[in-house]
């Protein structure tokens, strides 16, 4: 929360000092990345309350919580992503075919300047954070910023070409920020889509395997599922234990597999683990599950 109130001040910051050059300066690019500046500012809105219900109690209707309303508020953050590229391309169209004499091109080098050191700012706090705290969401929105910076620096390529001469460089470069959005909308979409289908590192996967292997009386290790509800991650593991324990002993086996999973694997918070006996050769214990499997 304390990173998605600062950066969005930061970003206001930043996209209000270069509103204020769009308007005496009449720069499309610069234009293109004030309306990026400001609705990467405002996807902290739908995190935030993402957030907020995150921390809500289970209940016996969302018996896993509220933490899936950080994917929902990934899904409004692709929104407005290609919204500000729609609304920054259609600009750039319009400049193409009707050229206008971009002015005070000193103060939109400026600009462009300050919006290239406030975004990696905030793009660095945010994909740094995200990353610590296992936000995909965060994550995307800090990959948004630091497109957001080097768009900004692609405005003093318009501007320079203004200078020489060539006023129809700024909407081409507008159309060039335009395609950048684009890319980073395609980044942020692929990013969201995988927590949504439940898609997890497949490293994380080995390293559960590693851990669950060498928890003593664990004989092998059987199926693995991890899934992210929000930032922190969910297991259902089989492992296999030796057919001669008792339920109590078994039972043990299976506690301590989960306390080594919960405290080495980065950010689970829970674990559901099912142990097997390993009986004689040929023996399937599970026979009668056989037709629902």
């Amino acid at each position: 929360m304390r990173v998605l109130a600062v950066s969005f001040a930061v970003l206001m910051v930043t996209a209000a000092v270069q509103a204020v050059v769009v308007v005496f300066s009449g720069s499309v690019a610069l234009l293109g990345d004030t309306l990026h500046n400001v609705a990467d500012a405002l996807t902290a809105l739908p995190l935030a309350i993402a957030f907020s219900l995150g921390r809500r109690a289970a209940t016996r209707r969302f018996t896993y919580g509220y933490g899936r309303a950080e994917d929902l508020a990934g899904i409004a953050i692709v929104l407005v992503i290609a919204a500000s590229a729609a609304l920054a391309g259609y600009e750039a169209a319009r400049r193409l075919v009707d050229p206008q004499e971009v002015r005070a091109l000193g103060w939109v080098a400026a600009a462009a300047v300050i919006g290239f050191a406030g975004n990696e700012w905030v793009a660095r706090y945010r994909i740094r954070v995200g990353r610590r705290i296992g936000s995909a969401a965060l994550v995307a929105d800090g990959l948004h910023a630091r497109t957001d910076a080097l768009t900004s620096l692609a405005v003093l390529l318009g501007a320079g070409g203004s200078a020489l001469g060539h006023p129809i460089a700024d909407p081409i470069v507008g159309l060039l920020i335009t395609v950048a959005i684009c890319f980073v909308l395609r980044d942020a979409a692929r990013e969201i889509y995988h927590r949504l289908m439940d898609a997890v590192d497949p490293a994380l996967v080995d390293h559960a395997e590693r851990i669950l292997a060498a928890t003593r009386g664990v004989r092998r290790v059987g199926s693995v599922r991890l899934r992210w509800v929000g930032h922190t991650l969910r297991a259902e593991v089989d492992i296999v234990v030796g057919d001669d324990l008792s339920l109590l002993q078994a039972h043990a086996v299976a506690v301590e597999a989960e306390h080594r999973l919960i405290h080495h694997l980065p950010r689970l918070s829970a674990a559901t683990v099912h142990a097997d006996p390993d009986g004689r050769e040929g023996a399937d214990h599970h026979a009668i599950l056989a037709g629902h499997r």
